[in-house]
């Protein structure tokens, strides 16, 4: 039984980082979207464009909807370069639609780890499991693990992003489609490489202060089981 127990509270630990990641995603991306006003002028994108900010951060907030499956079809027309066109090709409908089927896929992975969480925790409660012992060793496990491979992304994305960019869309995506043309394409030009490095910062950084969180909270448990021990 003990085995089982473990067992569990490894499989909750790992569900409840792989909710925390994908949240990290989530919030970076929907949480405040000032942020896409704030890149859009560190990197002159207007003038790229040739567009209003206004205009901008509607075709952003219309995207993002979409990517987000509160809208079926991506389709925005709105005034660019002086003239009043759909910003996105059909090109550009293709990626995001793949994207929008990775980032669906991704909330319903955290659905799915909220359900595994909860199965795990009524076993280990209804196996009467020394819960805080449990628990905080092996969230503390599961941080070492998952420490290790975010460390490991994170000095890849530092010594050369792009490959690990580029490495990402070989990994995540069968085509090539991914590629696009700046002097063609809209899109590329309103979401500069330097805008994704800036996000994934902006990720990781969420995504850390929360393991950091738990960290703290599964030390403090472990330290009170000693001493409810010792007492």
């Amino acid at each position: 039984m003990k085995k089982l127990q473990w067992a569990a509270g490894l499989l909750l630990s790992f569900s409840v980082i792989t909710i925390l990641l994908i949240s990290s995603f989530e919030i970076a991306m929907y949480a405040d979207f000032s942020v896409y006003q704030k890149e859009y002028e560190k990197y002159d994108v207007l003038d790229e464009l040739d567009m209003d900010m206004e205009d901008v951060m509607y075709v952003t907030e219309e995207m993002m909807a979409y990517l987000r499956g509160d809208r079926n079809t991506l389709s925005v027309v709105t005034t660019v370069e002086g003239k009043e066109q759909d910003f996105f090709n059909e090109q550009d409908r293709f990626h995001m639609g793949e994207v929008r089927d990775l980032f669906i896929g991704g909330l319903n992975i955290r659905t799915g780890a909220v359900i595994v969480s909860l199965i795990c925790l009524v076993f280990l409660i209804a196996s009467k499991a020394r819960l805080k012992k449990i628990l905080a060793r092996s969230y503390q496990i599961a941080l070492g693990i998952t420490g290790a491979a975010v460390l490991f992304i994170g000095a890849a994305a530092i010594i050369d992003f792009n490959a690990v960019f580029v490495q990402f869309h070989h990994i995540f995506f069968d085509n090539d489609l991914w590629l696009f043309d700046p002097a063609e394409d809209y899109m590329i030009r309103m979401l500069p490489e330097g805008l994704f490095a800036d996000m994934v910062l902006r990720i990781g950084v969420l995504f850390i202060a929360g393991l950091l969180i738990l960290l703290i909270i599964s030390i403090a448990a472990g330290r009170f089981q000693k001493k409810m021990k010792s007492d």
